[in-house]
């Protein structure tokens, strides 16, 4: 299964500057996956994963030093394996339950540069948060779900990805339209989870991706009492059950069931964040750049980080997608506005943490609201999602006249490519289009 990030990675090996790598992502991207395809590129692939070692915690504790030749002497006497810089991809997995480990990458950079390392965790932030990360001295790359012209190339259509990445701007014809408006529809009903990708791959039976959808949500629940407090356990499972009742909207801690408080809500909210199961799309005025510095933080919406397990948590029927799909963009407009976000975040910059943002006019008897926006170097690019044939943009268009900076609108819909009165119109499975950060790196992974 081929990754954008793969070529990141590839770059990260060739680079002679290199420092150790932060593998950062919500548990069961594919985080662990990628690692161990980049090590068959290597003569050797020592792994050491601490929650299934808990001898190897014994190498970091307090009394020892965090000397880089040390650590090696002592791995390869346990493992019994050599590691030699150069030609060795050395992996810490789970290292959040090692934190000194974490500490000690700051010495690998500083005492041996040339040794290959990479370092992941399903909890890794939570260490991070706990005691930071060697600043200069460690670098970031962060994954999210298969997006969908990944999706397009685990079934093996490497025509339809390279048409995506290379024919941008241009209509489809009606049956190369037809045919990729369907694989968004199944896209839509198996999310971008491997694991359940795997399952659709080797079986092409929706039920037994909704199996593993949820298998995801019950890893998910289990894990909130490796990050919250008893007390507040109850608190991150409300929220995460009210998030997908509350899509396309201002998420409200008042609408959550039970007698909870916003003071006790919004931490549990800040734990789910941080574990990279949910992602807020943060309200701005979007006067300036960047986005960020009108934010209201306080007012946003929420997201699930993949939109099979909002629509698995929801009970939603997803078959419609893969039958009818064209009448399932039309009756569900909140799903397929969190598809475009969650492309969104997998087609942005995996060196930095991605952030989402919207803009809706804060002025009675005038409600407009754009879903997303994308800033374009010194440009603000708005983003209206459309699930049918709507050609209703009067938000768009209010944004295009009260903000300078924004040059042009895009529409995502189920219609082909055009472009009219500054709206770019664009069909659903073409966010890459306009979102992808950098093409050259996907197609060197993907073709």
């Amino acid at each position: 299964m081929k990754r954008i990030v793969d070529a990141y990675l590839t770059q990260w090996k060739n680079d002679s500057s290199r420092k150790p790598l932060l593998l950062r992502g919500a548990r069961q991207v594919g985080k662990t996956h990628a690692v161990r395809e980049l090590g068959k590129t290597f003569d050797h692939f020592v792994e050491i994963n601490f929650e299934r070692s808990p001898r190897a915690l014994a190498i970091f504790d307090n009394e020892k030093s965090l000397d880089p030749k040390r650590i090696l002497q002592d791995i390869f006497a346990l493992h019994d394996e050599k590691i030699i810089p150069g030609s060795t991809l050395l992996f810490f997995d789970e290292i959040q339950i090692a934190p000194r480990a974490i500490t000690a990458l700051r010495y690998f950079y500083e005492e041996m540069p040339e040794l290959h390392v990479i370092a992941a965790g399903s909890l890794l932030d939570f260490a991070i948060e706990k005691i930071g990360i060697p600043v200069g001295r460690v670098r970031s790359l962060y994954m999210y779900p298969l997006s969908f012209i990944e999706f397009l190339g685990a079934l093996g259509k490497k025509g339809s990805v390279e048409q995506l990445l290379e024919l941008s701007g241009n209509e489809y014809s009606s049956g190369v339209h037809a045919d990729l408006l369907d694989m968004v529809g199944k896209y839509l009903a198996v999310g971008g989870m491997p694991e359940a990708v795997n399952q659709w791959v080797k079986t092409g039976n929706i039920n037994e991706c909704l199996i593993v959808h949820q298998d995801i949500i019950d890893t998910y629940q289990q894990d909130f009492g490796k990050y919250a407090r008893v007390s507040q356990i109850d608190h991150v499972a409300s929220v995460f059950a009210s998030i997908p009742f509350q899509l396309g909207g201002k998420f409200k801690y008042t609408a959550i069931d039970g007698d909870y408080r916003k003071r006790e809500l919004a931490p549990a909210m800040d734990l789910l964040k941080t574990a990279g199961i949910v992602h807020q799309v943060f309200h701005t005025a979007a006067q300036g750049i960047p986005l960020g510095a009108e934010a209201d933080t306080s007012f946003y919406k929420a997201l699930l980080m993949d939109v099979a397990i909002s629509q698995k948590i929801l009970g939603l029927e997803t078959g419609s997608w893969i039958i009818e799909p064209l009448q399932a963009f039309t009756n569900k407009g909140a799903i397929v506005e969190v598809f475009v976000g969650q492309e969104m975040l997998a087609y942005a910059d995996p060196q930095q943490r991605a952030q989402l943002y919207y803009w809706q006019r804060m002025a009675k008897n005038s409600a407009a609201e754009v879903d997303y926006l994308l800033q374009d170097q010194e440009a603000i690019v708005p983003i209206e999602v459309k699930s049918g044939y709507g050609s209703t943009l009067k938000s768009l268009h209010m944004f295009l006249e009260m903000h300078a900076r924004a040059k042009y609108g895009v529409r995502f819909s189920v219609q082909n490519v055009s472009v009219h009165d500054r709206v770019h119109s664009y069909p659903l499975y073409a966010v890459a289009q306009v979102a992808l950060h950098n093409k050259q790196m996907a197609l060197k992974a993907l073709l």
